[in-house]
């Protein structure tokens, strides 16, 4: 219980989608990368990939019964995809903006789907199970039929609306069919829950469960109790009593927001997954955003209070934050995988009454701030800092967000904080001190693709983090030691006396600079 088992990382992003199937030991995942995986978790292996969607991947899920997959995706459609023989047996298109999530009646020929447009669909897709599951042997006829997906002259089509749900002002997040009544559950972005009732005609409203103060990410119904969860991005989950419509019970973690739940089928376990807050350390003081709020702790005292309130953005996470403390300023980046276009940095100056107001409430609107294209940024001295921009070229620029020196370097994907005038790039399997003003590189080092890069508090040692390494330098990139785990490698920090301290899923562990490691506490939440 509370241990990792085994991981998977073939995909080239974010992870939205996952399922796992009802008989076989295979689960089926979605990402960023457009890319549809089908993976036996026996065998530890990806079996195959299916291509086909133009845009992000939200949710993918089995047929309960047929060789099937169903995905959602930004690209506004939903696909079904066989998955013995590996083709998509039908596009469905209809929904305006993006297709958030589309599941599979538990028992009928139905589908639904939750989209952006403001709707959410129910499809009629028996016109596709008579065409692709036969009793009979196939003919050559059904064999093309099979094959190409394509409907008969004259002959039903694979999958046609039979109700269109609306009644919100915002995007829907989520739907799901109730697992034995005629009832379907929606999340939205107006806040609030919906319970619908349909039968062979008509689809109508039931009732509204009102009590989130944020966008309602995911809602389910309970596998055996008139229960539905719901989880939203105000930190909350919330169970429902479904015959009165009312809240029961929340569960709440303030530093977490949650995205998606899932319920366990027998016993009363549900689970909900959450994402891990931007955050930068300048000695005592902890910055990170939460919310909407850039926020503040004094980790001596657990003084935490929030300092302004940011510009919205795209719907993705930020991904960076780096601090000037000459300039009290940040530099925040939302950065989005697959799409490199749309990534942003925004460039703020923290307010001198910062952190005053008693409440985030009470917390002013951050001051303009100055936004444009990149994939990270981070400060090189007390009035400049460097952009990484989709081209992958290095861009210096003043606090004005204005250019003033261009870094043309043809292998740079990442960039990490190094102290005035420095850079750490990195360039395919290494990491390189790189001088700004000159133009040069002074140093470098073998890694695996790095994603973290700590500083100590004087700047003489550097941990390098990968997946499942940890790399240990001095100011020159001379390698001082190099630490494995079979497991990944979470996050770190150094200690004043110069041992670094790291998290793995499992454990907090130690490291010294000449290789001495050990655990030092294993984690009771992984």
């Amino acid at each position: 219980m509370k241990t990792l088992i085994d991981k998977f990382d073939e995909h080239d992003g974010p992870v939205r989608g996952i399922h796992f199937h009802s008989a076989q030991p295979l689960f089926v995942s979605g990402g960023d990368d457009y890319k549809i995986k089908v993976w036996n978790y026996k065998s530890r292996k990806c079996l195959f990939t299916l291509l086909g969607h133009l845009d992000y991947i939200r949710t993918t899920f089995f047929h309960h019964e047929y060789p099937w997959i169903i995905s959602a995706s930004d690209d506004q459609t939903i696909r079904i995809w066989n998955w013995q023989s590996r083709q998509c047996v039908c596009v469905m298109t209809g929904h305006n903006h993006y297709v958030m999530c589309a599941q599979f009646h538990p028992t009928d020929d139905l589908v639904v789907s939750a989209s952006l447009d403001q709707t959410v669909r129910v499809w009629d897709i028996s016109g596709l199970r008579k065409k692709n599951v036969y009793s009979s042997p196939d003919t050559l006829q059904s064999q093309i039929q099979r094959t190409t997906g394509t409907p008969d002259l004259f002959g039903q089509a694979d999958a046609i609306v039979k109700h269109v749900l609306e009644g919100y002002d915002h995007g829907v997040n989520w739907a799901t069919f109730h697992p034995t009544l005629p009832l379907i559950v929606t999340a939205a972005d107006d806040h609030v829950v919906k319970l619908w009732r349909m039968n062979e005609n008509k689809a109508w409203e039931v009732d509204t469960c009102r009590g989130h103060s944020n966008n309602v990410s995911c809602v389910i119904f309970h596998a055996r109790q008139d229960l539905i969860l719901s989880n939203g991005e105000d930190k909350s989950i919330r169970v429902w009593d479904m015959t009165k419509r009312v809240a029961i019970n929340t569960f709440r973690r303030e530093n977490d927001r949650f995205w998606v739940l899932a319920i366990h089928p027998t016993l009363n376990l549900f689970a909900a997954e959450r994402e891990r807050p931007v955050y930068a350390v300048v000695g005592n003081l902890v910055y990170y955003v939460k919310e909407k709020y850039l926020r503040r702790l004094e980790i001596t005292t657990s003084k935490d209070v929030p300092l302004m309130q940011l510009r919205s953005g795209p719907r993705a996470p930020y991904y960076s934050m780096s601090y000037n403390p000459a300039e009290n300023s940040i530099l925040l980046t939302t950065r989005v995988p697959s799409q490199p276009d749309t990534s942003i940095y925004d460039l703020y100056t923290i307010p001198k009454d910062a952190g005053e107001s008693a409440t985030a409430a009470q917390t002013p609107d951050a001051p303009e701030g100055r936004r444009s294209s990149g994939l990270n940024a981070v400060w090189v001295a007390r009035n400049r800092f460097a952009v990484l921009d989709k081209n992958h070229v290095i861009l210096i620029k003043n606090n004005k967000n204005e250019i003033t020196k261009k870094i043309q370097l043809a292998n740079c994907d990442e960039i990490f904080y190094a102290g005035t005038g420095l850079i750490l790039i990195r360039e395919n399997d290494h990491i390189s001190l790189y001088d700004a003003q000159q133009k040069r590189s002074l140093a470098s080092v073998r890694v695996g693709k790095a994603k973290y890069a700590i500083w100590s508090n004087d700047m003489n040692y550097l941990s390098l983090l990968s997946k499942h390494q940890l790399v240990i330098c001095n100011r020159k990139l001379e390698q001082l030691c190099i630490i494995q785990e079979n497991i990944s490698v979470k996050s770190g920090a150094w200690d004043d006396s110069g041992v670094f301290i790291y998290t793995t899923s499992n454990h907090i562990k130690y490291a010294l600079i000449n290789g001495d490691h050990g655990i030092i506490r294993t984690l009771d939440l992984p």
